[in-house]
């Protein structure tokens, strides 16, 4: 934690925007400031359908405008949210996140990465679960969304993805 502040300080910013070149230092801040120029608000508040770009915005809107805490015990870990950063789909299991980036985005920044991490596991294991991923890839693949709102993102998108590409 302590050599993730003291990179705060520092004047190198190793990963920036595409957008608007302001630069970072790690990936998640990048990501989630990527969001205010996609649009992409994957979470949702289920009383009044407001979206935000982080689970703490959620999760304060609910304590203020609707009087709805949400109780953790300590280090209880949160339900991991799988958004696509193209076009804002959401999933919550990792599964029908993959194979949403299969069947709509087949050359994203994510699907690359998730592909050398399934290569590094493969060789780390026996040669049986190198098929077996294989076999998941060639799985079923959900019906694409269509509204026309996904269509600007996902050019919006489609620039980011291409400028995180050349990197």
């Amino acid at each position: 934690m302590l050599n993730r502040h003291v990179k705060c300080h520092s004047g190198v910013k190793r990963h920036v925007c595409p957008f608007c070149a302001k630069g970072f230092n790690d990936t998640f801040d990048l990501k989630r400031h990527v969001r205010t120029h996609t649009g992409v608000r994957p979470y949702k508040c289920q009383a009044c359908d407001k979206a935000f770009t982080q689970r703490c915005s959620l999760e304060s809107h609910l304590h203020k405008i609707h009087s709805l805490r949400q109780l953790y015990s300590f280090k209880e870990r949160r339900s991991k949210l799988f958004v696509c950063e193209i076009c804002g789909f959401t999933a919550s299991d990792p599964e029908s996140y993959h194979d949403h980036l299969r069947l709509l985005h087949p050359d994203s920044a994510a699907l690359r990465k998730h592909r050398r991490r399934a290569i590094i596991t493969a060789s780390d294991s026996p040669s049986s679960s190198l098929s077996s991923t294989t076999t998941t890839t060639a799985a079923a693949s959900p019906s694409p969304p269509s509204s026309s709102s996904t269509t600007v993102t996902a050019a919006l998108a489609a620039e980011y993805t291409g400028a995180q590409a050349g990197k």
